[in-house]
């Protein structure tokens, strides 16, 4: 191959990369807010959350670092357990946690409702 043809191929696994790196970075943050929701996770969750995280940061993966998609895969698995686990929760009418919510950490219809008779 010409050097051209080498560096075309360097510049589109160079995007890949960065994609990717965004969309497991996106997925990260999507399961430090629904570990935020949950509060206690319980055994299940734990493994889960820490589990997804480890293999995400641990070089020793699938497939080589420069390609995310196993990260992605194990990141994607873990948020949608901790989902299932919130709703779940949320069934059993147990109070969920809000992501920036102040006070005790439950939350009801009645916080978010808006207050009356101030202006």
């Amino acid at each position: 191959m010409s050097r051209e043809a080498w560096i075309v191929v360097g510049v589109i696994a160079g995007v890949i990369a960065l994609a990717t790196l965004y969309g497991a970075i996106r997925l990260a943050r999507k399961l430090f807010v629904t570990k935020r929701m949950l509060g206690d996770l319980g055994t299940g969750g734990k493994v889960a959350f820490w589990g997804a995280l480890v293999y995400t940061i641990l070089p020793v993966d699938l497939l080589p670092d420069p390609i995310y998609l196993d990260d992605m895969g194990v990141l994607t698995a873990a948020l949608l357990y901790l989902t299932h686990l919130l709703r779940k929760r949320r069934a059993a009418g147990v109070p969920v946690r809000l992501p920036g919510a102040r006070g005790s950490g439950r939350s009801s219809a009645a916080d978010a409702a808006p207050r009356r008779g101030r202006r």
